[in-house]
């Protein structure tokens, strides 16, 4: 399901007061590979909702550069909400997803494992609220990084 934020807001009140387990995590997403896909996987095995708070294009401009991303966010958003392990989809703008956590108030806030529980945003808000904060680790040799520079070496 792809909702905006004023949307999610209401669906996440209904979906806490039917007592659900809200996951959340963030990311690009950009070209979709195993390894998101076994992340989005652990990280909703974890609960009975996962959130995913999917960066503008604006947003990954900033972050990775005017080169990226490769795929739009909707076709990101639409590709995310393909897979059984997503629940709901929502496009952040900001650099970070801090806003987005705040209004959420997710139960368990996840990241892979290119991250520390001290470098993960939101984090001390979630634990305050009582939640938890995970980090999934990451599943060696694959990332998007890593896609993108094995296109660019086999263009030559």
């Amino acid at each position: 399901m792809l909702l905006p934020r004023s949307e999610l807001i209401e669906h996440v009140r209904h979906l806490r007061a039917a007592g659900k387990k809200i996951v959340f995590t963030n990311g690009c997403f950009d070209i979709l590979h195993r390894g998101h896909v076994e992340y989005l996987t652990a990280a909703r095995a974890l609960g009975d909702v996962l959130i995913v708070g999917l960066n503008s294009d604006a947003s990954v401009r900033r972050l990775k550069g005017p080169n990226r991303p490769i795929n739009n966010e909707q076709d990101r958003a639409v590709v995310l909400d393909a897979l059984r392990a997503v629940d709901i989809v929502t496009i952040f703008d900001e650099d970070t997803p801090a806003d987005l956590i705040r209004a959420i108030e997710p139960d368990i806030l996840v990241k892979g494992g290119d991250y520390t529980e001290a470098t993960v945003v939101g984090a001390d808000f979630v634990r305050a609220r009582g939640g938890s904060v995970v980090i999934v680790p990451l599943v060696p040799g694959h990332s998007t990084s890593g896609l993108i520079a094995r296109l660019c070496e086999n263009r030559t």
